[in-house]
């Protein structure tokens, strides 16, 4: 029996670049930057001030104050980006339909909000500081769970964790649940909220954050030599994945194809990533080999490119040792240097950009790229986007504690 092919149906995306996928585009085509001074909190409190935010979105008027003091920022972040997708799949919920739609949706720290607005409390007035809903706030499946109990998404419901990496797992696993005949539809990425005082000071202290401030949007500088950290930001990114059969039997729109995934541990460091990349080019190398496609058919990629000297030497390494000589003729990008790095939910928005990109035949820029590392020797398209006709993306992502991530996404045929 033929494998069952994976389709993409729709996309839900807020991010600090924009609150729905296509303004989000738009911005990242012009290379646009949502990156500027903390506002979700008194920045006098920290000593670094600056972080990609969502902007301008009101979630009092989405969910009530009520339901607001029940949930976590990254539930309803979670929930805002679930509906765009659902309604750009076309996707209705019914009695035959509803255990056959499932949700993976993920997060690197969860609902550390509440976690703090509740020792806060207990801090201050003992037990009865505790709110009674706190623990459905804070649980990182509290995501997922609050996904499927909002639209009535029966199928399998669960949430995953692997740092910066985690909504490629979720992309990952959500596809091999369709592929198992386990669900038919599944919602799958990733939601973080996570700008607060104690993570930025954690991050900080580690020494993994940018310190250049005096413009904000000039922080997050991926791959250049003046490079030094990145930019901590939050958001949702949610794929609706889909059985081909299912999504041509209902005359759904198919924005891409997810063909290939793969996955390996560096087992080296619990932050850093293995210096030599060999592990994180496995993890490449696999996302191909299940796509059944070699390294001259990548016509882009999508770089995890956080903007720390760690990280963008290794994945330069990385990228080479799995792509060979073709490593320097493929176009790449780090989009992070215009949203700063969503942490759990990351990738699910690169994922997104990356289909975009097969959509317009467009390589999205790398701002700020002004002076180019030597130790990163490949076309990171620099400052401005370019034209270019694109068949199959690799995108990557990698996480605290080893995580290594490649998905492959390809324009459906």
């Amino acid at each position: 029996m033929a494998e069952k092919r994976v389709v993409i149906t729709g996309m839900g995306l807020v991010c600090p670049v924009g609150n729905n996928v296509a303004d989000s585009w738009a911005n990242i085509r012009a290379g646009v930057s949502g990156i500027d001074w903390i506002s979700l909190f008194d920045a006098d409190l920290v000593e670094n001030c600056v972080a990609g935010e969502v902007k301008q979105l009101d979630l009092v008027a989405r969910f009530g104050r009520r339901d607001m003091r029940r949930m976590d920022r990254a539930q309803m972040l979670a929930l805002v980006a679930a509906e765009e997708a659902l309604g750009d799949a076309g996707i209705v919920i019914t009695d035959a339909n509803k255990y056959d739609v499932g949700v993976v949706v993920g997060s690197g720290i969860g609902g550390i909000v509440t976690v703090v607005q509740a020792l806060q409390g207990f801090e201050a007035k003992g037990h009865r500081g505790v709110s009674p809903v706190i623990v459905p706030a804070l649980l990182h499946d509290g995501i997922s769970s609050r996904v499927s109990m909002h639209f009535g998404l029966k199928g399998p419901n669960y949430n995953i964790t692997a740092a910066c990496a985690t909504s490629n797992n979720s992309l990952g696993d959500a596809a091999d649940l369709i592929r198992m005949g386990r669900a038919k539809v599944m919602v799958a990425g990733g939601s973080e909220a996570c700008i607060m005082p104690m993570v930025i000071s954690g991050f900080n202290n580690m020494k993994v954050l940018t310190t250049t401030e005096a413009v904000p949007q000039k922080a997050a500088r991926p791959f250049d030599a003046t490079r030094d950290g990145f930019v901590a930001a939050e958001g949702a990114a949610l794929l609706i994945l889909e059985d081909l059969a299912h999504a041509l039997a209902r005359g759904a729109t198919i924005h891409a194809e997810l063909t290939g995934y793969g996955h390996t541990s560096d087992a080296f460091h619990v932050t850093a990533p293995n210096p030599d990349g060999v592990d994180a080019a496995e993890a490449m190398r696999r996302a191909l080999r299940e796509a059944n496609i070699g390294a001259t058919q990548i016509s882009y990629i999508n770089a995890h490119g956080t903007g720390t000297q760690l990280n963008d030497k290794s994945e330069t390494l990385a990228i080479k040792h799995a792509l060979g000589e073709a490593a320097y003729q493929i176009p790449i990008s780090s989009t992070k240097s215009m949203t700063g790095h969503i942490l759990g939910a990351t990738a699910a928005a690169e994922a997104i950009f990356s289909i975009k990109a097969l959509h317009d035949n467009f390589i999205p820029p790398t701002i700020n790229l002004e002076n180019p590392d030597p130790e990163c020797d490949l076309d990171y398209t620099p400052l401005v986007g370019k034209e270019r006709p694109l068949q199959h993306v690799l995108s990557n992502s990698f996480g605290f504690g080893g995580h290594n991530t490649a998905v492959v996404l390809s324009r459906y045929d």
